[in-house]
């Protein structure tokens, strides 16, 4: 693997260095990810990436289809280890520790890398089995416990008033919109450190993408979020840290406000202002 390795970096495009307007951050980084390589087999999906999350930020991984973001966002949580034939090189440093390092509780990772999908996934349950269901998993029994933690979910996904007199009803009852606020729910009731979203929002209409939006605003702070759109404007809105990717690299990396008006690198100007993508 090591000679097939080496050819594929000697056959690698050539790109200018990444250009970054933020490295550090005030606020510290929940993820330090180190000369991160990605491969499919022997071909290359992701290359050397450097960046740091901006711990109770909001960051949007942008970029043309197939360049490697959401790709990216999985490894965040070790969800392409499912994928066959998949190498990497490289850390992801989470508190600290390297997540892919060997020995590592991959399931425990998850519980602090909480995921919510392009499509609205409810289970076929009730809405308050939906919720708790991370809970259930590990064990815990105390009514007391899933109902506070289910209000509590509800609450912070902007859910509860709409949903808190149907909680015994089937989950897929529920609107498009309020079944990936659902999701979001489900995902932040086991109180995870870090959100990862693959465009949540490409299934919803204007108006449900408008709440997903307005409660991506609301969560920021309490949990550091990254997410993977194709919206550049929604990006924009949403997020304060913004990363372009291109053909499996990281272009450019900083302050969604000096990513839109201000790209040091050609490539973003280009992409952001619609010439390309």
């Amino acid at each position: 693997m090591n000679a097939v390795l080496a050819r594929k970096k000697d056959q690698a495009p050539q790109f200018e260095p990444t250009a970054y307007h933020i490295v550090e951050t005030p606020e510290g980084a929940a993820l330090d990810i180190q000369k991160f390589n990605l491969w499919y087999g022997e071909a290359q999906a992701l290359f050397d990436i450097d960046m740091k999350i901006q711990k109770g930020a909001v960051t949007a991984l942008i970029g043309p289809s197939g360049c490697g973001k959401s790709t990216l966002l999985r490894c965040l949580n070790r969800m392409n280890d499912l994928v066959d034939d998949l190498t990497i090189t490289g850390k992801v440093m989470v508190g600290g520790e390297d997540i892919y390092r060997t020995g590592i509780d991959v399931i425990a990772l998850r519980k602090r890398m909480g995921m919510v999908f392009q499509k609205p996934n409810p289970f076929a349950m009730s809405i308050y089995d939906n919720v708790v269901y991370p809970l259930r998993v590990d064990g815990v029994t105390n009514r007391k416990v899933l109902d506070e933690t289910c209000e509590r979910a509800l609450k912070g996904a902007a859910l509860w008033d709409e949903a808190k007199d149907r909680l015994k009803e089937s989950a897929l009852g529920l609107s498009g919109g309020q079944q990936q606020r659902l999701c979001i729910a489900r995902a932040i009731a086991s109180d995870p450190e870090v959100l990862l979203m693959d465009e949540p929002c490409s299934a919803l209409d204007p108006i449900a993408t408008a709440k997903i939006e307005e409660l991506i605003d609301e969560l920021k702070g309490h949990y550091t979020i990254v997410i993977v759109t194709h919206n550049m404007q929604q990006a924009a809105r949403v997020s304060q840290n913004t990363a372009f990717m291109y053909l499996g690299r990281l272009i450019e990396y900083g302050n969604t406000e000096t990513i839109f008006q201000n790209p040091k690198q050609k490539r973003t100007s280009d992409y952001v202002t619609g010439r390309f993508g």
